[in-house]
Protein backbone atom coordinates (compact mmCIF):
# COMPACT_ATOMS: atom_id res chain seq x y z
CA UNK A 1 0.00 0.00 0.00
CA UNK A 2 1.16 3.51 -0.83
CA UNK A 3 0.25 6.54 1.24
CA UNK A 4 1.18 10.16 0.70
CA UNK A 5 2.27 11.91 3.89
CA UNK A 6 3.22 15.60 3.84
CA UNK A 7 3.49 15.44 0.03
CA UNK A 8 5.89 12.51 0.13
CA UNK A 9 4.95 9.02 -1.02
CA UNK A 10 5.54 6.14 1.39
CA UNK A 11 5.18 2.41 0.84
CA UNK A 12 3.82 0.54 3.83
CA UNK A 13 5.43 -2.69 2.66
CA UNK A 14 4.12 -5.87 4.23
CA UNK A 15 3.07 -4.41 7.56
CA UNK A 16 0.12 -6.00 9.32
CA UNK A 17 -3.17 -4.38 8.24
CA UNK A 18 -4.21 -3.86 11.86
CA UNK A 19 -1.26 -1.50 12.29
CA UNK A 20 -2.32 2.00 13.28
CA UNK A 21 -1.63 5.14 11.32
CA UNK A 22 0.22 6.51 14.36
CA UNK A 23 2.64 3.58 14.40
CA UNK A 24 3.21 3.98 10.67
CA UNK A 25 3.91 7.72 10.98
CA UNK A 26 6.30 7.43 13.88
CA UNK A 27 8.10 4.18 13.09
CA UNK A 28 8.17 4.06 9.31
CA UNK A 29 8.00 7.72 8.32
CA UNK A 30 10.07 9.02 11.23
CA UNK A 31 7.47 11.72 11.92
CA UNK A 32 7.48 11.90 15.70
CA UNK A 33 5.61 15.19 16.08
CA UNK A 34 2.39 13.17 16.27
CA UNK A 35 2.18 11.84 19.84
CA UNK A 36 0.64 8.87 21.58
CA UNK A 37 -1.08 9.85 24.79
CA UNK A 38 -3.87 7.35 25.37
CA UNK A 39 -4.00 4.92 22.42
CA UNK A 40 -7.79 5.04 22.67
CA UNK A 41 -8.89 8.17 20.80
CA UNK A 42 -9.56 10.19 23.95
CA UNK A 43 -6.77 12.76 24.31
CA UNK A 44 -6.23 14.00 20.75
CA UNK A 45 -2.42 14.17 20.94
CA UNK A 46 -2.26 11.94 17.85
CA UNK A 47 -4.55 14.11 15.67
CA UNK A 48 -3.66 14.39 11.97
CA UNK A 49 -5.52 15.57 8.87
CA UNK A 50 -6.60 13.16 6.15
CA UNK A 51 -7.32 14.38 2.62
CA UNK A 52 -9.68 12.31 0.51
CA UNK A 53 -9.82 13.37 -3.14
CA UNK A 54 -12.05 10.50 -4.23
CA UNK A 55 -15.49 11.28 -5.57
CA UNK A 56 -17.05 14.57 -6.60
CA UNK A 57 -16.52 16.33 -3.28
CA UNK A 58 -12.94 16.13 -1.97
CA UNK A 59 -12.77 16.57 1.77
CA UNK A 60 -10.23 17.05 4.52
CA UNK A 61 -10.91 15.85 8.05
CA UNK A 62 -9.16 15.07 11.33
CA UNK A 63 -8.68 11.59 12.75
CA UNK A 64 -7.17 10.02 15.84
CA UNK A 65 -4.21 8.27 14.24
CA UNK A 66 -3.79 6.02 17.30
CA UNK A 67 -6.95 4.05 16.44
CA UNK A 68 -7.06 4.47 12.65
CA UNK A 69 -5.90 1.43 10.63
CA UNK A 70 -3.32 2.73 8.18
CA UNK A 71 -4.54 0.32 5.50
CA UNK A 72 -7.95 2.02 5.49
CA UNK A 73 -6.41 5.20 4.04
CA UNK A 74 -5.39 3.86 0.65
CA UNK A 75 -5.43 6.52 -2.09
CA UNK A 76 -5.78 9.24 0.51
CA UNK A 77 -3.10 11.54 1.87
CA UNK A 78 -2.15 12.68 5.33
CA UNK A 79 -0.81 15.93 6.77
CA UNK A 80 0.98 15.87 10.11
CA UNK A 81 2.20 18.79 12.18
CA UNK A 82 5.58 18.58 10.42
CA UNK A 83 4.00 19.24 7.02
CA UNK A 84 1.48 21.87 8.02
CA UNK A 85 3.42 25.08 7.35
CA UNK A 86 5.08 25.81 4.02
CA UNK A 87 7.61 23.26 2.79
CA UNK A 88 8.96 22.38 6.23
CA UNK A 89 12.38 23.78 5.30
CA UNK A 90 12.15 27.56 5.24
CA UNK A 91 10.40 27.96 8.56
CA UNK A 92 7.04 29.22 7.30
CA UNK A 93 4.35 28.73 9.91
CA UNK A 94 0.69 28.00 9.46
CA UNK A 95 -1.60 30.72 10.91
CA UNK A 96 -2.56 28.35 13.74
CA UNK A 97 1.09 27.79 14.62
CA UNK A 98 1.74 31.54 14.50
CA UNK A 99 -1.27 32.17 16.73
CA UNK A 100 -0.22 29.50 19.24
CA UNK A 101 3.17 31.23 19.55
CA UNK A 102 1.66 34.70 19.84
CA UNK A 103 -0.92 33.63 22.44
CA UNK A 104 1.44 31.46 24.51
CA UNK A 105 -0.74 28.45 23.72
CA UNK A 106 1.87 25.80 24.50
CA UNK A 107 3.20 24.82 27.92
CA UNK A 108 4.80 21.36 28.16
CA UNK A 109 4.15 20.93 24.43
CA UNK A 110 3.13 17.27 24.38
CA UNK A 111 -0.47 17.97 23.40
CA UNK A 112 0.35 20.95 21.17
CA UNK A 113 0.65 19.09 17.82
CA UNK A 114 -2.82 17.63 18.27
CA UNK A 115 -4.37 20.99 19.13
CA UNK A 116 -2.61 22.58 16.16
CA UNK A 117 -3.96 19.96 13.75
CA UNK A 118 -7.53 20.25 15.07
CA UNK A 119 -7.44 24.03 14.76
CA UNK A 120 -5.78 23.85 11.34
CA UNK A 121 -8.64 21.68 10.10
CA UNK A 122 -11.12 24.29 11.36
CA UNK A 123 -9.05 27.01 9.66
CA UNK A 124 -9.16 25.09 6.38
CA UNK A 125 -12.92 24.63 6.69
CA UNK A 126 -13.32 28.36 7.34
CA UNK A 127 -11.40 29.18 4.16
CA UNK A 128 -13.86 27.03 2.20
CA UNK A 129 -17.14 27.95 3.91
CA UNK A 130 -16.53 31.34 5.46
CA UNK A 131 -16.23 32.51 9.05
CA UNK A 132 -18.45 30.55 11.45
CA UNK A 133 -21.33 32.43 13.03
CA UNK A 134 -19.86 31.89 16.49
CA UNK A 135 -16.05 31.57 16.18
CA UNK A 136 -15.54 30.72 19.85
CA UNK A 137 -18.07 27.90 19.74
CA UNK A 138 -16.50 26.59 16.52
CA UNK A 139 -13.07 26.56 18.16
CA UNK A 140 -14.40 24.79 21.25
CA UNK A 141 -16.05 22.15 19.10
CA UNK A 142 -12.86 21.66 17.07
CA UNK A 143 -10.74 21.02 20.18
CA UNK A 144 -13.35 19.15 22.23
CA UNK A 145 -11.37 15.96 21.67
CA UNK A 146 -8.00 17.44 22.63
CA UNK A 147 -6.90 17.38 26.26
CA UNK A 148 -4.30 19.72 27.77
CA UNK A 149 -3.01 18.44 31.08
CA UNK A 150 -1.37 21.81 31.77
CA UNK A 151 -4.87 23.39 31.73
CA UNK A 152 -3.84 25.92 29.13
CA UNK A 153 -7.19 26.11 27.38
CA UNK A 154 -7.73 29.89 27.48
CA UNK A 155 -4.68 30.80 25.35
CA UNK A 156 -5.39 27.85 23.04
CA UNK A 157 -8.94 29.09 22.43
CA UNK A 158 -7.61 32.61 21.89
CA UNK A 159 -5.10 31.24 19.39
CA UNK A 160 -7.84 29.40 17.51
CA UNK A 161 -9.98 32.52 17.21
CA UNK A 162 -6.96 34.59 16.18
CA UNK A 163 -6.07 32.09 13.44
CA UNK A 164 -9.58 32.23 12.00
CA UNK A 165 -9.06 35.94 11.43
CA UNK A 166 -5.98 35.23 9.29
CA UNK A 167 -7.46 34.08 5.98
CA UNK A 168 -4.41 34.67 3.78
CA UNK A 169 -2.78 31.27 4.14
CA UNK A 170 -3.93 28.11 2.42
CA UNK A 171 -1.69 25.07 2.53
CA UNK A 172 -2.24 22.35 0.01
CA UNK A 173 0.35 20.03 1.52
CA UNK A 174 -0.71 16.46 1.04
CA UNK A 175 -4.04 17.22 -0.61
CA UNK A 176 -3.26 15.88 -4.10
CA UNK A 177 -4.36 12.33 -4.86
CA UNK A 178 -1.62 9.72 -4.93
CA UNK A 179 -0.24 9.69 -8.47
CA UNK A 180 -0.76 6.44 -10.32
CA UNK A 181 -2.82 4.79 -7.59
CA UNK A 182 -6.31 3.46 -8.37
CA UNK A 183 -9.03 5.65 -6.92
CA UNK A 184 -11.92 3.20 -6.86
CA UNK A 185 -12.72 -0.47 -6.75
CA UNK A 186 -11.72 -3.14 -4.30
CA UNK A 187 -8.28 -3.93 -2.94
CA UNK A 188 -6.73 -6.75 -0.99
CA UNK A 189 -3.64 -6.83 1.18
CA UNK A 190 -2.69 -10.43 1.94
CA UNK A 191 -0.42 -10.58 4.92
CA UNK A 192 0.66 -13.15 7.45
CA UNK A 193 -0.86 -13.44 9.94
CA UNK A 194 -3.38 -10.80 8.78
CA UNK A 195 -5.50 -10.11 5.71
CA UNK A 196 -7.15 -6.80 4.86
CA UNK A 197 -9.80 -6.29 2.21
CA UNK A 198 -11.56 -3.20 0.85
CA UNK A 199 -14.48 -4.39 -1.31
CA UNK A 200 -16.08 -1.88 -3.65
CA UNK A 201 -19.59 -3.37 -3.68
CA UNK A 202 -21.88 -5.34 -1.41
CA UNK A 203 -21.61 -8.27 -3.81
CA UNK A 204 -17.84 -8.33 -3.22
CA UNK A 205 -18.40 -7.99 0.52
CA UNK A 206 -20.75 -10.96 0.46
CA UNK A 207 -18.22 -13.10 -1.41
CA UNK A 208 -15.55 -12.20 1.14
CA UNK A 209 -17.87 -13.02 4.05
CA UNK A 210 -18.73 -16.35 2.46
CA UNK A 211 -15.05 -17.23 2.23
CA UNK A 212 -14.08 -15.62 5.55
CA UNK A 213 -17.07 -15.72 7.95
CA UNK A 214 -14.73 -15.06 10.89
CA UNK A 215 -13.47 -11.75 9.43
CA UNK A 216 -14.19 -8.58 11.41
CA UNK A 217 -15.90 -5.66 9.69
CA UNK A 218 -14.36 -2.22 10.14
CA UNK A 219 -15.53 1.19 9.01
CA UNK A 220 -14.37 3.82 11.50
CA UNK A 221 -12.60 1.46 13.87
CA UNK A 222 -13.18 3.82 16.80
CA UNK A 223 -14.19 0.90 19.01
CA UNK A 224 -12.83 -2.17 17.25
CA UNK A 225 -9.27 -0.85 17.19
CA UNK A 226 -9.28 -0.59 20.99
CA UNK A 227 -9.03 -4.37 21.05
CA UNK A 228 -5.68 -3.95 19.32
CA UNK A 229 -4.35 -0.89 21.18
CA UNK A 230 -5.72 -1.59 24.67
CA UNK A 231 -6.04 -5.38 24.85
CA UNK A 232 -3.10 -6.10 22.49
CA UNK A 233 -5.13 -8.53 20.42
CA UNK A 234 -4.35 -9.19 16.79
CA UNK A 235 -7.12 -8.58 14.28
CA UNK A 236 -6.20 -11.30 11.78
CA UNK A 237 -8.85 -10.61 9.12
CA UNK A 238 -10.38 -7.20 8.48
CA UNK A 239 -12.90 -6.14 5.85
CA UNK A 240 -13.11 -2.36 5.39
CA UNK A 241 -16.54 -1.03 4.34
CA UNK A 242 -15.57 2.50 3.37
CA UNK A 243 -15.51 1.93 -0.40
CA UNK A 244 -19.03 0.49 -0.59
CA UNK A 245 -21.19 3.40 -1.71
CA UNK A 246 -24.48 1.64 -0.94
CA UNK A 247 -23.46 1.53 2.74
CA UNK A 248 -22.43 5.19 2.77
CA UNK A 249 -25.64 6.82 1.58
CA UNK A 250 -28.36 8.70 3.42
CA UNK A 251 -31.67 8.68 1.55
CA UNK A 252 -34.17 11.25 2.81
CA UNK A 253 -37.56 10.02 1.66
CA UNK A 254 -40.91 11.72 2.34
CA UNK A 255 -41.90 9.05 4.90
CA UNK A 256 -38.68 7.28 5.84
CA UNK A 257 -34.95 7.92 6.11
CA UNK A 258 -32.50 5.18 5.18
CA UNK A 259 -29.04 5.53 6.72
CA UNK A 260 -26.26 3.30 5.40
CA UNK A 261 -24.37 1.40 8.08
CA UNK A 262 -21.05 3.05 7.11
CA UNK A 263 -22.39 6.62 7.35
CA UNK A 264 -20.33 8.67 9.80
CA UNK A 265 -21.66 10.86 12.58
CA UNK A 266 -20.28 13.93 10.80
CA UNK A 267 -22.29 13.02 7.70
CA UNK A 268 -25.38 12.54 9.86
CA UNK A 269 -24.90 15.99 11.41
CA UNK A 270 -25.12 17.55 7.97
CA UNK A 271 -28.11 15.49 6.85
CA UNK A 272 -30.15 16.02 10.06
CA UNK A 273 -29.26 19.65 10.77
CA UNK A 274 -32.69 20.94 9.74
CA UNK A 275 -34.96 17.97 10.37
CA UNK A 276 -33.65 16.76 13.75
CA UNK A 277 -31.53 19.44 15.45
CA UNK A 278 -31.84 17.67 18.81
CA UNK A 279 -30.05 14.66 17.32
CA UNK A 280 -27.28 16.93 16.07
CA UNK A 281 -26.88 18.37 19.57
CA UNK A 282 -26.52 14.86 20.92
CA UNK A 283 -23.97 13.94 18.25
CA UNK A 284 -21.87 16.92 19.31
CA UNK A 285 -21.56 15.23 22.71
CA UNK A 286 -21.23 11.68 21.43
CA UNK A 287 -17.57 12.11 20.58
CA UNK A 288 -14.94 14.56 19.46
CA UNK A 289 -14.79 15.81 15.91
CA UNK A 290 -12.06 13.25 15.24
CA UNK A 291 -14.32 10.44 16.47
CA UNK A 292 -17.35 11.74 14.58
CA UNK A 293 -15.33 11.90 11.37
CA UNK A 294 -14.64 8.15 11.55
CA UNK A 295 -17.30 6.56 13.77
CA UNK A 296 -20.37 5.10 12.03
CA UNK A 297 -23.97 4.38 12.93
CA UNK A 298 -23.61 0.71 12.00
CA UNK A 299 -20.64 0.30 14.29
CA UNK A 300 -22.45 1.97 17.18
CA UNK A 301 -25.36 -0.44 16.79
CA UNK A 302 -23.43 -3.59 15.97
CA UNK A 303 -21.01 -3.14 18.86
CA UNK A 304 -23.99 -3.90 21.11
CA UNK A 305 -22.73 -1.79 23.99
CA UNK A 306 -25.39 -1.01 26.61
CA UNK A 307 -24.03 2.55 26.82
CA UNK A 308 -23.88 3.30 23.07
CA UNK A 309 -25.35 6.73 22.36
CA UNK A 310 -27.33 6.06 19.17
CA UNK A 311 -29.61 3.14 20.17
CA UNK A 312 -31.86 5.06 22.63
CA UNK A 313 -32.64 7.63 19.93
CA UNK A 314 -33.19 4.93 17.33
CA UNK A 315 -35.41 2.95 19.70
CA UNK A 316 -37.84 5.84 20.22
CA UNK A 317 -37.82 6.36 16.44
CA UNK A 318 -38.97 2.71 16.01
CA UNK A 319 -35.90 2.01 13.89
CA UNK A 320 -35.63 -1.08 11.74
CA UNK A 321 -32.41 -2.70 10.60
CA UNK A 322 -31.94 -4.14 7.13
CA UNK A 323 -29.58 -7.10 7.58
CA UNK A 324 -27.97 -8.99 4.69
CA UNK A 325 -25.97 -12.19 4.58
CA UNK A 326 -23.18 -13.69 2.51
CA UNK A 327 -25.69 -15.12 0.01
CA UNK A 328 -27.29 -11.74 -0.63
CA UNK A 329 -30.47 -12.47 1.35
CA UNK A 330 -32.05 -9.56 3.25
CA UNK A 331 -34.20 -9.42 6.34
CA UNK A 332 -35.66 -6.57 8.36
CA UNK A 333 -35.62 -6.55 12.13
CA UNK A 334 -36.89 -3.98 14.62
CA UNK A 335 -34.01 -2.60 16.63
CA UNK A 336 -35.89 -3.41 19.84
CA UNK A 337 -35.56 -7.13 18.97
CA UNK A 338 -31.93 -6.97 17.80
CA UNK A 339 -30.24 -6.96 21.21
CA UNK A 340 -30.35 -10.30 23.03
CA UNK A 341 -28.03 -9.80 26.00
CA UNK A 342 -24.84 -8.00 26.90
CA UNK A 343 -22.79 -7.73 23.68
CA UNK A 344 -25.08 -10.28 22.02
CA UNK A 345 -27.30 -9.63 18.98
CA UNK A 346 -29.30 -11.64 16.47
CA UNK A 347 -26.55 -11.28 13.84
CA UNK A 348 -25.42 -14.64 12.54
CA UNK A 349 -21.99 -15.47 11.05
CA UNK A 350 -21.77 -13.97 7.58
CA UNK A 351 -24.46 -11.35 8.28
CA UNK A 352 -23.99 -7.60 8.41
CA UNK A 353 -26.08 -4.49 9.01
CA UNK A 354 -26.70 -2.81 5.65
CA UNK A 355 -28.84 0.14 6.67
CA UNK A 356 -30.97 1.67 9.40
CA UNK A 357 -34.49 2.86 8.56
CA UNK A 358 -36.39 5.38 10.67
CA UNK A 359 -39.57 7.36 10.17
CA UNK A 360 -38.83 10.84 8.96
CA UNK A 361 -39.26 13.33 11.84
CA UNK A 362 -42.51 15.24 11.44
CA UNK A 363 -43.45 18.81 12.35
CA UNK A 364 -45.08 18.91 15.77
CA UNK A 365 -43.04 16.07 17.24
CA UNK A 366 -41.14 16.71 20.45
CA UNK A 367 -37.75 15.02 20.92
CA UNK A 368 -35.26 15.27 23.74
CA UNK A 369 -32.03 13.31 24.22
CA UNK A 370 -30.51 13.66 27.67
CA UNK A 371 -27.04 12.27 28.29
CA UNK A 372 -25.34 11.99 31.65
CA UNK A 373 -21.56 11.55 31.62
CA UNK A 374 -18.60 12.48 33.79
CA UNK A 375 -17.17 14.80 31.14
CA UNK A 376 -19.58 16.93 29.14
CA UNK A 377 -18.04 16.24 25.74
CA UNK A 378 -16.39 13.21 24.21
CA UNK A 379 -17.16 10.85 27.06
CA UNK A 380 -18.79 7.48 27.58
CA UNK A 381 -22.41 7.60 28.67
CA UNK A 382 -23.37 6.86 32.25
CA UNK A 383 -27.11 7.08 31.53
CA UNK A 384 -28.75 8.13 28.26
CA UNK A 385 -32.46 8.87 28.02
CA UNK A 386 -34.40 9.39 24.79
CA UNK A 387 -37.90 10.87 24.86
CA UNK A 388 -40.19 11.34 21.84
CA UNK A 389 -43.78 12.57 21.90
CA UNK A 390 -45.95 12.29 18.82
CA UNK A 391 -49.66 13.02 18.51
CA UNK A 392 -50.24 9.60 16.90
CA UNK A 393 -48.20 7.41 19.24
CA UNK A 394 -47.93 9.32 22.50
CA UNK A 395 -44.71 9.40 24.52
CA UNK A 396 -41.91 6.93 23.82
CA UNK A 397 -39.05 6.43 26.27
CA UNK A 398 -35.78 4.52 25.88
CA UNK A 399 -32.62 4.27 27.96
CA UNK A 400 -29.02 3.24 27.59
CA UNK A 401 -26.79 2.36 30.53
CA UNK A 402 -29.69 0.96 32.56
CA UNK A 403 -29.45 -2.73 31.65
CA UNK A 404 -27.37 -5.21 29.69
CA UNK A 405 -28.86 -3.79 26.49
CA UNK A 406 -30.39 -0.46 25.42
CA UNK A 407 -34.16 -0.80 25.77
CA UNK A 408 -37.56 0.86 25.57
CA UNK A 409 -39.29 1.63 28.87
CA UNK A 410 -42.59 0.08 27.79
CA UNK A 411 -44.29 0.03 31.22
CA UNK A 412 -43.31 3.62 31.88
CA UNK A 413 -44.84 4.58 28.53
CA UNK A 414 -48.07 2.78 29.39
CA UNK A 415 -48.47 4.84 32.56
CA UNK A 416 -47.95 8.11 30.69
CA UNK A 417 -50.09 7.20 27.65
CA UNK A 418 -52.94 5.60 29.63
CA UNK A 419 -55.35 8.39 28.77
CA UNK A 420 -54.48 8.48 25.06
CA UNK A 421 -51.76 9.86 22.83
CA UNK A 422 -52.50 13.55 23.38
CA UNK A 423 -49.92 15.47 25.40
CA UNK A 424 -50.50 14.15 28.95
CA UNK A 425 -51.10 16.38 31.93
CA UNK A 426 -48.08 14.87 33.68
CA UNK A 427 -49.10 15.62 37.24
CA UNK A 428 -46.72 14.68 40.05
CA UNK A 429 -48.53 11.44 40.86
CA UNK A 430 -48.37 10.24 37.24
CA UNK A 431 -44.66 11.04 37.03
CA UNK A 432 -44.06 9.23 40.33
CA UNK A 433 -45.89 6.14 39.07
CA UNK A 434 -43.95 6.21 35.79
CA UNK A 435 -40.65 6.45 37.67
CA UNK A 436 -41.67 3.48 39.79
CA UNK A 437 -42.12 1.50 36.58
CA UNK A 438 -38.62 2.54 35.51
CA UNK A 439 -37.26 0.96 38.66
CA UNK A 440 -39.23 -2.22 37.99
CA UNK A 441 -38.16 -2.37 34.34
CA UNK A 442 -34.43 -1.83 34.60
CA UNK A 443 -31.73 -3.54 36.62
CA UNK A 444 -28.62 -1.44 36.07
CA UNK A 445 -25.13 -2.71 36.79
CA UNK A 446 -22.72 -0.82 39.01
CA UNK A 447 -19.25 -0.16 37.60
CA UNK A 448 -16.38 2.32 37.88
CA UNK A 449 -18.52 5.07 36.36
CA UNK A 450 -21.60 4.78 38.53
CA UNK A 451 -23.31 2.52 41.04
CA UNK A 452 -26.57 0.80 40.19
CA UNK A 453 -28.45 3.00 42.67
CA UNK A 454 -26.98 6.16 41.16
CA UNK A 455 -28.11 5.08 37.71
CA UNK A 456 -31.65 4.46 38.98
CA UNK A 457 -31.81 7.90 40.57
CA UNK A 458 -30.41 9.58 37.46
CA UNK A 459 -32.79 7.75 35.12
CA UNK A 460 -35.71 9.10 37.16
CA UNK A 461 -34.13 12.55 37.17
CA UNK A 462 -33.74 12.56 33.38
CA UNK A 463 -37.33 11.40 33.03
CA UNK A 464 -38.52 14.22 35.28
CA UNK A 465 -36.51 16.70 33.24
CA UNK A 466 -38.12 15.39 30.07
CA UNK A 467 -41.60 15.66 31.57
CA UNK A 468 -40.98 19.28 32.54
CA UNK A 469 -39.82 19.98 29.02
CA UNK A 470 -42.87 18.31 27.50
CA UNK A 471 -45.22 20.30 29.73
CA UNK A 472 -43.49 23.50 28.69
CA UNK A 473 -43.74 22.42 25.04
CA UNK A 474 -47.47 21.85 25.48
CA UNK A 475 -47.89 25.35 26.89
CA UNK A 476 -45.74 26.90 24.18
CA UNK A 477 -43.20 28.13 26.71
CA UNK A 478 -40.35 25.66 26.27
CA UNK A 479 -37.03 27.49 26.06
CA UNK A 480 -34.71 26.55 23.24
CA UNK A 481 -31.99 24.21 24.50
CA UNK A 482 -28.48 25.06 23.37
CA UNK A 483 -25.27 23.09 23.52
CA UNK A 484 -23.16 24.47 26.34
CA UNK A 485 -19.42 24.04 26.23
CA UNK A 486 -17.20 24.17 29.27
CA UNK A 487 -13.79 25.76 29.13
Amino acid sequence: MRLKVNNRLYDSGDEAPDRTLLAFLRNQCGLTGTKEGCASGDCGACTVMVHDERGEKPRSYTVNSCICPVESLRDQSVTTVEGLGGDGVHGELHPVQEAMVACDGSQCGFCTPGFVMSLAALHSETLERGMPEDPRRAVLDAISGNLCRCTGYRPIVEAGIRALNNPDFLTRNGTEPVSGAPLSGSMETPNEPCSFWQPGTEAELQRLLSANPEARLVAGGTDLMLEHTQLFRRLPKLIDLNRIESLRRIELGPEHIDIGAAVTYTEMETAFADIAPELVRMLERLGSRQIRNRGTIGGNIGNASPIADMPPFLLVMDAELVIRDARGNSRSEPLCEFYQDYKQTTLQPGEYIALVRIDRPRPGQWLRLHKLSKRYEDDITTVMGAFLWDAETGLRVAYGGMAAVPARAWRCEQVINYGGTAIPTLDDLTIERACAELNETFSPIGDVRASADYRRVMAASLFGRACRGLKSFASGEEPKEELHHHG
